[in-house]
């Protein structure tokens, strides 16, 4: 039982033994997700990675205080009868406990439901399950911790991972934490966004005004992009003019804050450049939000094209109707 993944299964199985229940979940909340990270499951078809709507959930009554963490008989409590989960899925019984980071606020839930009712003496366990979720919690935060400290470890520079140009790291050092992190979102249910940033200018900075010039363009660049970012995020040149940005424990909200300082901070410094921004999504990872990332930023570099390209024409026909 060596990390919160392992013990939360042991702690299922154990559960499902010793209770009954069909389903036994230890769940993530991120905003509106609701996130299986560990099931045991013995009729629902519920797996690990799930993604289950929060709001609809018993759970998220339970947290609000209205209702109990035990419900032999669902139907009893008002405000779990009417979840909309119950439209998808037959729940006669319901267990809740929330699991809470080091700072109080809610991480996601251990939950067990079945379609039967149970015996009101089930209740009478309310103890000893808090008890295993308090051990889950223990393990979970412990195991944060660390992650926090193995973060800045791995961040140590390595001149193997890292671009001489600007100081940044390079396509190496971002294909290595952008595996890590996956791991990490996987594991804990972390949501992130990746960011591509293009500079629109630099073939015409280097053909005008020379080499020397198109890199102080590509160092203001990086230097724009990191002033932008948090201290747990991460940025890359991942090419000539191509960077890349990984935001960590980032929801939509925080992305687009980020988002919104990284065309600031453009702006300020007179770089044109074409950005691109993409969450990531439980099914698919980080490779394709970064992919997906890609694809927003090139479909706002040929908008742009296209806006320029349209406002060179009106000035070609300004300029003929005064001639």
């Amino acid at each position: 039982m060596h990390d919160f993944t392992a013990a939360s299964r042991r702690a299922l199985k154990f559960l499902q033994q010793q209770f009954g229940f069909k389903l036994w979940m230890v769940t993530r909340v991120e905003n509106e997700n609701w996130i299986v990270l560990s099931a045991e499951d013995n009729g629902y078809g519920v797996k690990d990675g799930a993604r289950l709507n929060w709001s609809d959930s018993i759970c998220s009554r339970m947290v609000q205080g209205l209702g109990p963490k035990i419900a032999p008989n669902v139907d009893a409590v008002p405000a779990y009868a009417g979840a909309p989960i119950r439209l998808g899925m037959k729940i006669g019984s319901y267990v809740g406990i929330p699991i809470k980071q080091a700072d109080g606020t809610l991480f996601g839930t251990l939950c067990a439901m079945s379609p039967e009712t149970q015996s009101p003496d089930v209740a009478k366990h309310m103890e000893f399950l808090t008890f295993i979720a308090d051990m889950l919690t223990l393990i979970l935060n412990t195991e944060l911790r660390a992650v926090s400290i193995m973060r800045r470890f791995e961040r140590a520079v390595d001149d193997a991972m890292t671009d001489p140009l600007t100081s940044l790291y390079n396509r190496r050092g971002w294909i290595k934490f952008l595996s890590k992190e996956e791991e990490r979102c996987r594991r804990y249910g972390h949501s992130a966004c990746v960011l591509s940033i293009d500079i629109d200018n630099l073939k015409q900075e280097n053909d005008r005004r020379g080499h020397a010039s198109g890199d102080e363009l590509i160092k203001s660049t990086g230097r724009a992009l990191f002033a932008a970012v948090r201290t747990t995020d991460f940025v890359a040149r991942t090419g000539g003019d191509e960077f890349m940005v990984l935001c960590v424990e980032c929801d939509v909200v925080e992305a687009n804050v980020i988002a919104n300082r990284i065309r600031s901070n453009l702006l300020d410094d007179k770089i044109t450049a074409s950005v691109g921004l993409a969450m990531r999504h439980t099914e698919n990872g980080l490779y394709f939000t970064a992919d997906l990332a890609d694809q927003e930023m090139y479909k706002e570099k040929r908008s742009q094209k296209a806006r320029n390209s349209a406002a060179r024409g009106l000035e070609f026909e300004f300029a003929s109707g005064l001639a």
